[in-house]
Protein backbone atom coordinates (compact mmCIF):
# COMPACT_ATOMS: atom_id res chain seq x y z
CA UNK A 1 0.00 0.00 0.00
CA UNK A 2 1.34 3.42 -0.89
CA UNK A 3 2.47 5.52 2.01
CA UNK A 4 0.27 8.47 2.82
CA UNK A 5 0.86 11.51 5.00
CA UNK A 6 -1.57 10.06 7.55
CA UNK A 7 0.67 7.08 8.31
CA UNK A 8 2.83 7.48 11.40
CA UNK A 9 6.20 6.68 9.91
CA UNK A 10 8.41 9.40 11.43
CA UNK A 11 10.35 9.10 14.66
CA UNK A 12 9.06 11.36 17.45
CA UNK A 13 10.78 14.69 17.94
CA UNK A 14 12.21 15.84 21.26
CA UNK A 15 9.24 18.16 21.69
CA UNK A 16 6.82 15.26 21.18
CA UNK A 17 8.71 13.16 23.75
CA UNK A 18 8.66 16.01 26.26
CA UNK A 19 4.93 16.54 25.78
CA UNK A 20 4.37 12.80 26.31
CA UNK A 21 6.36 12.88 29.56
CA UNK A 22 4.30 15.84 30.78
CA UNK A 23 1.19 13.73 30.20
CA UNK A 24 2.71 10.77 32.05
CA UNK A 25 3.30 8.75 28.89
CA UNK A 26 6.61 6.99 29.50
CA UNK A 27 7.77 3.43 28.92
CA UNK A 28 6.92 1.30 31.93
CA UNK A 29 7.15 -2.44 32.59
CA UNK A 30 4.79 -3.69 35.30
CA UNK A 31 6.58 -7.01 35.24
CA UNK A 32 9.89 -5.36 36.11
CA UNK A 33 8.32 -3.60 39.09
CA UNK A 34 6.68 -6.84 40.26
CA UNK A 35 9.93 -8.78 39.91
CA UNK A 36 11.89 -6.21 41.94
CA UNK A 37 9.24 -6.18 44.68
CA UNK A 38 9.22 -9.96 45.06
CA UNK A 39 12.99 -10.45 44.82
CA UNK A 40 13.71 -7.59 47.24
CA UNK A 41 11.16 -9.06 49.68
CA UNK A 42 12.84 -12.45 49.50
CA UNK A 43 16.31 -10.97 50.00
CA UNK A 44 15.07 -8.74 52.85
CA UNK A 45 13.62 -11.70 54.73
CA UNK A 46 16.80 -13.69 54.15
CA UNK A 47 19.01 -10.88 55.50
CA UNK A 48 16.82 -9.36 58.20
CA UNK A 49 14.36 -12.16 58.89
CA UNK A 50 16.52 -13.45 61.74
CA UNK A 51 16.11 -10.18 63.65
CA UNK A 52 12.35 -10.24 63.02
CA UNK A 53 12.17 -13.87 64.17
CA UNK A 54 14.07 -13.04 67.38
CA UNK A 55 11.71 -10.15 68.06
CA UNK A 56 8.61 -12.27 67.53
CA UNK A 57 10.02 -15.01 69.76
CA UNK A 58 10.64 -12.48 72.50
CA UNK A 59 7.08 -11.18 72.14
CA UNK A 60 5.59 -14.67 72.37
CA UNK A 61 7.67 -15.49 75.43
CA UNK A 62 6.49 -12.36 77.20
CA UNK A 63 2.84 -13.01 76.46
CA UNK A 64 3.02 -16.69 77.39
CA UNK A 65 4.50 -16.01 80.84
CA UNK A 66 1.79 -13.55 81.92
CA UNK A 67 -0.04 -14.76 85.01
CA UNK A 68 -3.75 -14.24 85.66
CA UNK A 69 -3.24 -11.02 87.64
CA UNK A 70 -1.11 -9.44 84.92
CA UNK A 71 -3.57 -10.49 82.23
CA UNK A 72 -6.37 -8.55 83.97
CA UNK A 73 -4.15 -5.57 84.85
CA UNK A 74 -4.66 -2.92 82.18
CA UNK A 75 -1.38 -1.15 82.86
CA UNK A 76 0.54 -4.42 82.57
CA UNK A 77 -1.13 -5.23 79.26
CA UNK A 78 -0.22 -1.84 77.76
CA UNK A 79 3.31 -2.26 79.04
CA UNK A 80 3.51 -5.68 77.39
CA UNK A 81 2.23 -4.25 74.09
CA UNK A 82 4.81 -1.45 74.25
CA UNK A 83 7.61 -3.95 74.79
CA UNK A 84 6.33 -6.11 71.94
CA UNK A 85 6.12 -3.10 69.65
CA UNK A 86 9.69 -2.11 70.48
CA UNK A 87 10.93 -5.63 69.78
CA UNK A 88 9.58 -5.91 66.25
CA UNK A 89 9.32 -2.32 64.99
CA UNK A 90 12.96 -1.94 63.87
CA UNK A 91 13.19 -5.22 61.92
CA UNK A 92 9.87 -4.39 60.23
CA UNK A 93 10.99 -0.87 59.34
CA UNK A 94 14.29 -2.12 57.93
CA UNK A 95 12.55 -4.74 55.79
CA UNK A 96 9.95 -2.22 54.65
CA UNK A 97 12.63 0.38 53.76
CA UNK A 98 14.67 -2.22 51.85
CA UNK A 99 11.65 -3.32 49.80
CA UNK A 100 10.58 0.32 49.19
CA UNK A 101 13.97 1.33 47.80
CA UNK A 102 14.15 -1.57 45.36
CA UNK A 103 10.49 -1.14 44.41
CA UNK A 104 11.13 2.50 43.52
CA UNK A 105 14.22 1.54 41.56
CA UNK A 106 12.45 -1.25 39.69
CA UNK A 107 9.50 0.93 38.68
CA UNK A 108 11.63 3.91 37.61
CA UNK A 109 14.45 2.05 35.85
CA UNK A 110 12.52 1.93 32.58
CA UNK A 111 11.37 5.41 31.65
CA UNK A 112 13.05 7.24 34.50
CA UNK A 113 11.50 9.30 37.29
CA UNK A 114 8.55 11.33 36.05
CA UNK A 115 5.94 13.34 37.94
CA UNK A 116 3.08 14.26 35.60
CA UNK A 117 0.27 16.29 37.12
CA UNK A 118 -1.71 16.08 33.88
CA UNK A 119 -1.92 12.32 34.27
CA UNK A 120 -3.61 12.81 37.64
CA UNK A 121 -6.37 14.99 36.20
CA UNK A 122 -9.74 13.23 35.88
CA UNK A 123 -10.67 12.11 32.38
CA UNK A 124 -14.35 11.47 31.76
CA UNK A 125 -13.48 9.49 28.62
CA UNK A 126 -12.26 6.71 30.90
CA UNK A 127 -15.79 6.40 32.30
CA UNK A 128 -17.24 5.71 28.86
CA UNK A 129 -18.38 2.05 28.72
CA UNK A 130 -17.57 1.84 25.00
CA UNK A 131 -13.97 2.82 25.64
CA UNK A 132 -13.87 0.25 28.44
CA UNK A 133 -15.04 -2.51 26.10
CA UNK A 134 -12.41 -1.44 23.55
CA UNK A 135 -9.70 -1.75 26.19
CA UNK A 136 -11.03 -5.15 27.29
CA UNK A 137 -11.00 -6.62 23.80
CA UNK A 138 -8.18 -4.59 22.23
CA UNK A 139 -4.63 -5.53 21.32
CA UNK A 140 -3.29 -4.36 24.68
CA UNK A 141 -5.73 -6.63 26.53
CA UNK A 142 -4.60 -9.56 24.39
CA UNK A 143 -0.96 -8.78 25.19
CA UNK A 144 -1.73 -8.65 28.92
CA UNK A 145 -3.57 -11.99 28.66
CA UNK A 146 -0.57 -13.59 26.96
CA UNK A 147 1.74 -12.17 29.62
CA UNK A 148 -0.52 -13.48 32.38
CA UNK A 149 -0.52 -16.98 30.90
CA UNK A 150 3.25 -16.81 30.40
CA UNK A 151 3.79 -15.75 34.03
CA UNK A 152 1.61 -18.59 35.26
CA UNK A 153 3.51 -21.14 33.17
CA UNK A 154 6.91 -19.77 34.20
CA UNK A 155 6.04 -19.78 37.91
CA UNK A 156 4.40 -23.21 37.69
CA UNK A 157 7.36 -24.77 35.88
CA UNK A 158 9.78 -23.08 38.29
CA UNK A 159 7.84 -24.37 41.29
CA UNK A 160 7.81 -27.90 39.89
CA UNK A 161 11.54 -27.86 39.20
CA UNK A 162 12.33 -26.42 42.64
CA UNK A 163 10.16 -29.00 44.39
CA UNK A 164 11.85 -31.76 42.42
CA UNK A 165 15.26 -30.29 43.32
CA UNK A 166 14.47 -30.03 47.06
CA UNK A 167 12.33 -33.20 47.29
CA UNK A 168 14.78 -35.18 49.40
CA UNK A 169 15.57 -32.24 51.70
CA UNK A 170 11.86 -31.60 52.28
CA UNK A 171 11.31 -35.24 53.29
CA UNK A 172 14.26 -35.13 55.68
CA UNK A 173 12.77 -32.16 57.55
CA UNK A 174 10.23 -34.40 59.30
CA UNK A 175 13.04 -36.54 60.67
CA UNK A 176 14.81 -33.60 62.31
CA UNK A 177 14.45 -32.15 65.77
CA UNK A 178 13.20 -28.79 66.92
CA UNK A 179 14.36 -26.05 66.58
CA UNK A 180 16.76 -27.18 63.83
CA UNK A 181 13.83 -28.65 61.90
CA UNK A 182 12.08 -25.23 61.79
CA UNK A 183 15.28 -23.42 60.77
CA UNK A 184 15.91 -25.87 57.90
CA UNK A 185 12.33 -25.54 56.72
CA UNK A 186 12.50 -21.75 56.71
CA UNK A 187 15.84 -21.82 54.90
CA UNK A 188 14.49 -24.09 52.14
CA UNK A 189 11.31 -22.02 51.90
CA UNK A 190 13.19 -18.73 51.54
CA UNK A 191 15.55 -20.05 48.86
CA UNK A 192 12.67 -21.54 46.88
CA UNK A 193 10.73 -18.29 47.19
CA UNK A 194 13.75 -16.28 45.99
CA UNK A 195 14.37 -18.52 42.98
CA UNK A 196 10.70 -18.52 42.02
CA UNK A 197 10.70 -14.71 42.15
CA UNK A 198 13.83 -14.58 40.02
CA UNK A 199 12.08 -16.68 37.39
CA UNK A 200 9.80 -13.71 36.67
CA UNK A 201 12.82 -11.93 35.18
CA UNK A 202 12.39 -14.26 32.20
CA UNK A 203 9.17 -12.34 31.50
CA UNK A 204 10.91 -9.01 32.20
CA UNK A 205 13.58 -9.73 29.56
CA UNK A 206 10.81 -9.93 26.96
CA UNK A 207 8.42 -7.31 28.37
CA UNK A 208 10.90 -4.44 28.86
CA UNK A 209 12.08 -4.27 25.20
CA UNK A 210 8.46 -4.69 24.10
CA UNK A 211 7.35 -1.72 26.22
CA UNK A 212 10.16 0.44 24.83
CA UNK A 213 9.20 -0.51 21.27
CA UNK A 214 5.50 0.08 21.95
CA UNK A 215 6.16 3.48 23.55
CA UNK A 216 8.28 4.53 20.57
CA UNK A 217 5.60 3.28 18.17
CA UNK A 218 2.81 5.14 20.02
CA UNK A 219 4.78 8.41 19.76
CA UNK A 220 5.51 8.11 16.04
CA UNK A 221 4.34 11.07 13.98
CA UNK A 222 3.04 11.68 10.50
CA UNK A 223 5.10 13.72 8.09
CA UNK A 224 2.55 16.52 8.32
CA UNK A 225 2.84 16.60 12.12
CA UNK A 226 6.62 16.90 11.85
CA UNK A 227 6.25 19.77 9.37
CA UNK A 228 3.69 21.55 11.55
CA UNK A 229 5.84 21.17 14.65
CA UNK A 230 8.90 22.43 12.81
CA UNK A 231 6.90 25.42 11.60
CA UNK A 232 5.64 26.14 15.11
CA UNK A 233 9.08 25.90 16.66
CA UNK A 234 10.90 27.84 13.98
CA UNK A 235 8.09 30.27 13.17
CA UNK A 236 6.47 31.06 9.85
CA UNK A 237 8.68 32.49 7.04
CA UNK A 238 6.85 35.81 7.30
CA UNK A 239 7.56 36.11 11.03
CA UNK A 240 11.18 35.04 10.62
CA UNK A 241 11.63 37.55 7.80
CA UNK A 242 10.19 40.34 9.92
CA UNK A 243 12.46 39.38 12.83
CA UNK A 244 15.48 39.43 10.54
CA UNK A 245 14.50 42.85 9.22
CA UNK A 246 14.12 44.20 12.74
CA UNK A 247 17.48 42.75 13.73
CA UNK A 248 19.15 44.29 10.69
CA UNK A 249 17.54 47.64 11.43
CA UNK A 250 18.76 47.54 15.02
CA UNK A 251 22.26 46.56 13.88
CA UNK A 252 22.27 49.37 11.30
CA UNK A 253 21.21 51.92 13.92
CA UNK A 254 24.00 50.82 16.23
CA UNK A 255 26.45 50.95 13.32
CA UNK A 256 25.34 54.43 12.30
CA UNK A 257 25.97 55.63 15.85
CA UNK A 258 29.63 54.68 15.37
CA UNK A 259 30.13 56.66 12.13
CA UNK A 260 30.76 60.02 13.89
CA UNK A 261 33.74 58.41 15.65
CA UNK A 262 35.45 57.58 12.31
CA UNK A 263 38.52 59.38 10.96
CA UNK A 264 37.65 58.83 7.30
CA UNK A 265 34.96 57.32 5.06
CA UNK A 266 36.20 55.57 1.92
CA UNK A 267 33.61 55.37 -0.87
CA UNK A 268 33.10 53.65 -4.22
CA UNK A 269 31.88 56.53 -4.66
CA UNK A 270 28.15 55.58 -4.60
CA UNK A 271 27.74 51.81 -4.15
CA UNK A 272 30.13 51.20 -1.22
CA UNK A 273 31.11 53.13 1.88
CA UNK A 274 33.35 52.11 4.80
CA UNK A 275 34.07 54.14 7.92
CA UNK A 276 37.57 53.66 9.37
CA UNK A 277 39.07 54.81 12.66
CA UNK A 278 42.72 54.80 13.69
CA UNK A 279 43.97 55.29 17.24
CA UNK A 280 47.56 56.45 16.92
CA UNK A 281 48.05 56.19 20.69
CA UNK A 282 46.93 52.57 20.98
CA UNK A 283 49.45 51.25 18.48
CA UNK A 284 46.86 48.99 16.86
CA UNK A 285 45.79 48.69 13.25
CA UNK A 286 42.89 50.78 11.88
CA UNK A 287 39.43 49.46 12.79
CA UNK A 288 36.29 49.27 10.67
CA UNK A 289 33.39 51.05 12.40
CA UNK A 290 30.70 50.90 9.70
CA UNK A 291 30.14 49.60 6.20
CA UNK A 292 27.31 49.36 3.74
CA UNK A 293 26.15 49.39 0.15
CA UNK A 294 23.63 51.48 -1.79
CA UNK A 295 21.15 53.05 0.69
CA UNK A 296 23.28 52.20 3.72
CA UNK A 297 26.36 53.63 1.98
CA UNK A 298 24.41 56.81 1.22
CA UNK A 299 23.41 57.11 4.88
CA UNK A 300 27.04 56.67 5.99
CA UNK A 301 28.12 59.43 3.59
CA UNK A 302 25.31 61.67 4.85
CA UNK A 303 26.41 61.26 8.49
CA UNK A 304 30.04 61.79 7.50
CA UNK A 305 29.17 65.12 5.83
CA UNK A 306 27.07 66.12 8.84
CA UNK A 307 30.00 65.56 11.22
CA UNK A 308 32.63 66.91 8.80
CA UNK A 309 34.37 63.55 8.35
CA UNK A 310 36.56 63.44 5.22
CA UNK A 311 35.24 61.39 2.27
CA UNK A 312 37.86 59.68 0.11
CA UNK A 313 36.95 58.05 -3.18
CA UNK A 314 38.81 54.77 -3.73
CA UNK A 315 36.57 52.09 -5.32
CA UNK A 316 39.10 49.26 -5.00
CA UNK A 317 39.91 49.98 -1.35
CA UNK A 318 36.24 50.47 -0.41
CA UNK A 319 35.26 47.13 -1.96
CA UNK A 320 38.23 45.29 -0.41
CA UNK A 321 37.60 46.60 3.09
CA UNK A 322 33.87 45.89 2.78
CA UNK A 323 34.35 42.24 1.78
CA UNK A 324 37.34 41.33 3.97
CA UNK A 325 36.62 43.08 7.28
CA UNK A 326 33.81 42.72 9.80
CA UNK A 327 32.60 45.47 12.10
CA UNK A 328 34.88 46.29 15.04
CA UNK A 329 37.69 44.26 13.41
CA UNK A 330 41.12 45.48 12.35
CA UNK A 331 41.92 46.08 8.70
CA UNK A 332 43.79 43.13 7.08
CA UNK A 333 47.55 43.54 6.96
CA UNK A 334 47.55 43.50 3.15
CA UNK A 335 45.55 46.75 3.11
CA UNK A 336 47.78 48.62 5.56
CA UNK A 337 49.69 50.52 2.83
CA UNK A 338 46.54 51.72 1.06
CA UNK A 339 44.81 52.70 4.29
CA UNK A 340 47.97 54.41 5.55
CA UNK A 341 47.98 56.66 2.46
CA UNK A 342 44.35 57.58 3.10
CA UNK A 343 45.00 58.31 6.77
CA UNK A 344 48.06 60.40 5.88
CA UNK A 345 45.88 62.48 3.59
CA UNK A 346 43.30 62.91 6.39
CA UNK A 347 46.01 63.98 8.84
CA UNK A 348 47.42 66.55 6.38
CA UNK A 349 43.89 67.80 5.68
CA UNK A 350 43.31 68.40 9.40
CA UNK A 351 46.59 70.30 9.66
CA UNK A 352 45.59 72.39 6.61
CA UNK A 353 42.26 73.28 8.24
CA UNK A 354 44.22 74.46 11.30
CA UNK A 355 46.41 76.62 9.05
CA UNK A 356 49.56 74.61 9.76
CA UNK A 357 50.04 73.03 6.32
CA UNK A 358 49.10 73.52 2.73
CA UNK A 359 46.13 71.71 1.25
CA UNK A 360 47.18 68.12 0.44
CA UNK A 361 46.44 66.32 -2.79
CA UNK A 362 43.80 63.58 -2.64
CA UNK A 363 45.22 60.07 -2.76
CA UNK A 364 45.07 58.28 -6.07
CA UNK A 365 41.92 56.25 -6.70
CA UNK A 366 43.98 53.22 -7.70
CA UNK A 367 45.66 52.57 -4.35
CA UNK A 368 47.86 49.45 -4.10
CA UNK A 369 45.63 46.46 -3.29
CA UNK A 370 47.04 42.88 -3.15
CA UNK A 371 45.53 40.52 -5.71
CA UNK A 372 44.17 38.18 -3.05
CA UNK A 373 42.23 41.06 -1.47
CA UNK A 374 40.78 42.58 -4.61
CA UNK A 375 37.01 42.42 -5.18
Amino acid sequence: MAETDQERTEDPTEKRKQQAREKGQVARSKEMGTAFVLVSAAVAFMWFGGALFDGLRSVFQQFFVLDRAQAFDTSKMFEAFAIAFGEIIWPVLIIFAFITVFTFFGNSWLGGINFAWKAMAPKFSRMNPLNGFKRMFGVQALVELVKGIAKFLVVAVSAFLLLAWQHDNILQISMGQMPNMMANALDILLWMFLLMCCSIFLIVVIDAPFQLWKHQKDLKMTKQEVKDEHKDSEGSPEVKGRIRRLQMEMANRRMMQEVPKADVVVTNPTHYAVAIKYDDKGGKAPVLLAKGTDETAAKIREIALEYDIPLVQSPALARSVYHTTELEQEIPQGLFVAVAQVLAYVYQLKMHRKGKAKRPNKPASDLPIPDDLKY
